[in-house]
Order: structure tokens, then C-alpha cells, then sequence
């Protein structure tokens, strides 16, 4: 006879905990701001008030938001160092890794988006640039992987795209913890800011040698980035 396995309240709750810190981390939440009521939260995520209120005992062991009575939930204001002693949830090995894949996948993806990219493709990609340039909180990762995403459907190679999809759960991390480290350093950000403009002027001049060489120099500097944080943390 088949049987199958309850989902537990757990983990319902920890699903739940995921996807409010993924608002938090990203910015779509600030500090002090107020969370949705328990009620709404139940509406939201379709599931019961017990999972609301472990998800959010939760969030308040981890010092990401505060319950006050009366008022309801806030998230937490943070400092830069606060921010800095959550960050990189990578392993070495695991940075090793995601880079490895991203720089054989990326270096030739940007070599054929700056020979097949469209003027529509090019201007899209420039918007996202403005708006990744402009960010100042957390949220401005979700430019920079949008950013990297239009310049792989650029290339105009399916299978390519789809490589660049399997693999971007992982490089959603990596991208969020990058900004996380730059976020408190206005030389890293200056520094990640202008490789990204790099990467796009190569491409809106359809020159496909610098186009390589601009991403693999902007891949190689975050990668070094990140293990050098990780190893400070860990000292």
C-alpha cells in the first residue's frame, strides 16, 4: 500500500522563513518597516496560523525582525557590520564552483550577445544597468541578475539560456552576497558598478573580444571578493 508522508508544520514554517528573509534581504522590506498582520501572512502563503507564528519566532530568534505587542512585527534595523556577519553563505568550494560554471558559460555568452544583440535587447539592457547603478539598498542584486540574464537571451542561443537558468538559483546567492559585501564599501560597489558598465559598452559597440575580457576581469573580482570575505569572517 502506498503511504505517503505528511508535510510537517516545520516544514511549512521554514518555507514560510525563507521567503520573508528573501524580502529582507533583497529590500523589498526595510528596516523598521511593519510586516504584514498574521492574518494577512496566513492569506498570503495559504497556510494556518500556527505556521505564521513559528515561521516568525523564528525570524525574531535570528534578530531579523522585533514583535511588539499591540503593533505587530518590524524588521530590524541592521548596521553595515550587522550586515557583513550574515553574509556569504558559501563555502569555498562552493564559490570554486559557481565561478567555474560562470565564467565558461558567461564568457562566451557575452562574446555572442555582442555580436547578435538587437537595439530593443541593447536598450533593455541599459535600463537595467541605470537601475542597477542608482540602487542603494540590497534590492540592487535583482538588477544585477537581470542584467546578466538579458545578456545571456542576447546571445540568441536557447540552449545557452537554459544553462544560464539551471544554474541560477546558485548564482542568485552569489549575486546577493556580493552585494551585501559592497553595500558597505563605496570603493567595492564603485569598483562592481563600473565593471558592469564595461561589460555593456563592449556590447553596445558589438566588440566581442573586450566584451570576454570585461566579463571574465568583472567574474574573476567578485569571486575574489567573496573568498577574501569569507575568510575574514571565519578568522
Amino acid at each position: 500500500m502506498l503511504q505517503a508522508e505528511k508535510v510537517s508544520r516545520k516544514k511549512v514554517s521554514e518555507i514560510i522563513v525563507e521567503q520573508i528573509e528573501g524580502w529582507i534581504h533583497s529590500g523589498k522590506v526595510h528596516p523598521d518597516e511593519k510586516l504584514p498582520s498574521v492574518r494577512e501572512l496566513c492569506s498570503m502563503f495559504e497556510v494556518g496560523r500556527s505556521a505564521v507564528r513559528d515561521a516568525i519566532t523564528t525570524l525574531t530568534g535570528k534578530g531579523l525582525v522585533e514583535v511588539k505587542h499591540g503593533e505587530g512585527t518590524f524588521v530590524r534595523s541592521t548596521d553595515p557590520n550587522q550586515i557583513l556577519s550574515g553574509v556569504l553563505l558559501f563555502r569555498e568550494s562552493d564559490i570554486n564552483e559557481l565561478y567555474q560554471v560562470r565564467k565558461i558559460l558567461e564568457a562566451g555568452i557575452v562574446e555572442m550577445a555582442a555580436v547578435h544583440a538587437s537595439v530593443v535587447q541593447i536598450d533593455s539592457m541599459k535600463q537595467t544597468l541605470d537601475q542597477l547603478l542608482m540602487a542603494t539598498t540590497l534590492k540592487g542584486w535583482e538588477a544585477d541578475y537581470r542584467f546578466h540574464q538579458q545578456i545571456a537571451e542576447a546571445s540568441g542561443n536557447q540552449l545557452l539560456i537554459n544553462l544560464m537558468e539551471a544554474v541560477s538559483s546558485t548564482m542568485k546567492k552569489g549575486i546577493m552576497d556580493t552585494h551585501r559585501v559592497i553595500l558597505s564599501d563605496i570603493n567595492l560597489s564603485s569598483a562592481v558598478m563600473g565593471q558592469h558598465v564595461a561589460i555593456y559598452d563592449a556590447i553596445e559597440a558589438n566588440d566581442s573580444v573586450r566584451a570576454r575580457t570585461a566579463m571574465l576581469s568583472h567574474l574573476t573580482y567578485v569571486e575574489e571578493l567573496l573568498h577574501h570575505h569569507l575568510q575574514n569572517s571565519s578568522d
